[in-house]
């Protein structure tokens, strides 16, 4: 399969063999790249990236060795610039090439991908601003990867990453390259619209590379909601939380009147019902307002754009149409409504939810969390 066709049709992961970074010195120096391989075609990875550069402590026999054990599409990452280099990768059982926009001029880039193509590579054409990004753009890349690392100086910002990811062609395969440590991340570029999202560091630190990539790309998203105490957050952080909710409607019990602090490793969800106003968090979960209360089902909102249903119950009631609804819904579904440690996991295997969401049973009382409950929510969610 060719690698663009492999990230077509929802989202997914490029996972890397590396053995060191520049930014973060030795990985997994002795690393297998074949072991490595096998483990990621097992974990469900839809490709591969193997570093050949000598800085990264690669070669091109590590691409062949994982050429031979895996049917992957592998990407070639190097700092490619003439010909050679893409026969050289192609010879060695590659099936896309990198090509780096901060080291190559535009007519350097489309000669490189015109000469690519001729070979039968794809090729991932990297931008790391918006610069670069209007320039892939207007080459007509069919693959770009937004790069959150500045390789002049290695600064991280994952912030601009996700506001160019959100500019990017929708009519391209677009993957999220560098710094993406959990599934909170990982999700945070899916919702601004990557195919993918490029681990490298992340899975080479890894005890078992094959086990972290299954955690990051693994679903449903587990939040934990209605967290009105600093307390609180931690425990749901610490236990593995994905997502932390923050009821700001007034006629919650749970009502909370801002966000708490979170690392950013999590994403914040702030709730409403009727009206809403900026709060700073990542995702917006709103409710209609009906005879004074929410409505039954909300939505999720990314950049004001809608990414999710939320499929909920009544307010304090029931429905015994509620897990029918939420399996016939398109698109992303949050599950919501009736959740507990003893009934998420027979939910989720029937549903398939993009995440799962409860409230009240974490509570020892509306808005004072139970943290051995929390506890137990996100272990049997996830």
């Amino acid at each position: 399969m060719r690698f663009a066709d492999a990230l077509r049709g929802g989202f997914g992961a490029v996972a890397e063999f590396k053995r060191r970074s520049p930014s973060a010195g030795d990985l997994r120096p002795g690393g297998d790249p074949a072991a490595v391989a096998r483990q990621y075609e097992a974990a469900g990875a839809r490709a591969m990236s193997v570093l050949v550069d000598e800085r990264f402590a690669g070669s091109w026999d590590d691409l062949r060795a994982a050429r031979a054990a895996t049917s992957l599409p592998l990407l070639a990452k190097g700092f490619f610039s003439t010909a050679e280099h893409l026969r050289t990768a192609r010879e060695a059982g590659a099936d896309a090439a990198l090509l780096i926009l901060r080291d190559l001029d535009d007519a350097q880039c489309l000669t490189l991908m015109r000469e690519a193509e001729a070979l039968g590579l794809d090729t991932l054409v990297e931008a790391h601003d918006a610069a670069e990004l209007t320039r892939a753009d207007q080459l007509g890349a069919p693959v770009i990867g937004i790069n959150a690392r500045d390789l002049s100086t290695f600064h991280i910002d994952r912030r601009a990453q996700l506001a160019l990811l959100a500019r990017t062609p929708r009519d391209r395969i677009v993957i999220a390259e560098s710094a993406i440590e959990t599934r909170a991340q990982g999700a945070a570029a899916e919702l601004a619209g990557a195919n993918a999202i490029l681990v490298g560091s992340t899975l080479m630190r890894a005890q078992d590379p094959g086990a972290k990539l299954t955690e990051l790309i693994s679903r449903p998203l587990v939040k934990v909601c209605g967290l009105t105490r600093q307390e609180d957050v931690d425990v749901a952080v610490d236990s593995g939380a994905d997502l932390v909710g923050f009821i700001l409607a007034q006629e919650s019990p749970r009502r909370t009147d801002t966000l708490l602090d979170t690392p950013d490793t999590v994403l914040r969800v702030a709730v409403f019902v009727g009206e809403e106003h900026e709060t700073g968090a990542d995702i917006v979960q709103f409710y209609e307002r009906e005879n004074g209360h929410r409505a039954r089902d909300g939505v999720l909102r990314y950049n004001d754009e809608r990414v999710a249903t939320v499929v909920d119950l009544p307010w304090e009631s029931v429905d015994e149409t509620h897990l029918d609804r939420a399996r016939t819904t398109p698109g992303r579904v949050m599950l919501a409504g009736g959740l507990d440690p003893g009934n998420v996991r027979a939910a989720i295997d029937s549903i398939r939810p993009w995440a799962v969401d409860s409230a009240r049973s974490t509570e020892l009382e509306p808005g004072i969390k139970d943290h051995d409950a929390v506890r137990a929510w996100v272990k049997a969610a996830r």
